[in-house]
């Protein structure tokens, strides 16, 4: 069975291009809401649930915030794939910020992995945001991913970094 997200309430949440963009534990800035730092939050479910989740070829959406949960399932896929060959944490972090530099692309643009995931941006300002939030969202998962990959001296946890060699629902992490 296929971990959902929590966040099925979607009231009062703002949403791009059907993406909800809910509030982050965070201290990037960036267009996310910030969460009370005591409460869950969608990256930490999407870590929590990752190992998990990974396993499943099919993911029925149940709620917008799935839809979020996928995309960042994916995206962790895409880290541990950049860490799967650095051996320290330092270099775990170089490999993941360079990752964060990279350009983010908005449904309808190449390289977005779920092209009928989310729907095509109207405008320019909406595909601005979305764009900005799934920046703020992918900064945020790679430092808490390095505190689950790599232990606190500084070695891999090959028990995440296992991981990297999955598929998630059969798409090949680049």
């Amino acid at each position: 069975m296929v971990y959902h997200s929590t966040f099925v309430k979607d009231e009062g949440i703002t949403k791009a291009c059907g993406c909800p963009l809910l509030p982050l534990k965070s201290h990037i800035r960036g267009p996310a809401p910030v969460s009370d730092q005591a409460t869950t939050d969608i990256i930490d479910e999407a870590i929590t649930f990752f190992r998990a989740n990974v396993f499943f070829k099919n993911f029925d959406i149940q709620s917008p915030a799935d839809k979020l949960l996928i995309y960042l399932t994916f995206y962790i896929n895409v880290a541990l794939k950049r860490l799967e060959g650095c051996r320290t944490l330092a270099e775990g972090t170089k490999a993941v910020i360079n990752l964060g530099l990279e350009d983010v692309p908005v449904p309808g643009e190449p390289g977005f992995p779920f092209p009928g995931l989310f729907p095509v941006p109207a405008s320019k300002q909406e595909a601005e945001l979305l764009r900005n939030y799934l920046k703020q969202i992918r900064e945020e998962t790679s430092g808490r991913l390095l505190g689950v990959a790599y232990r606190p001296n500084g070695t891999p946890n090959k028990w995440w970094l296992a991981f990297a060699k999955r598929k998630f629902i059969n798409t090949i992490a680049l």
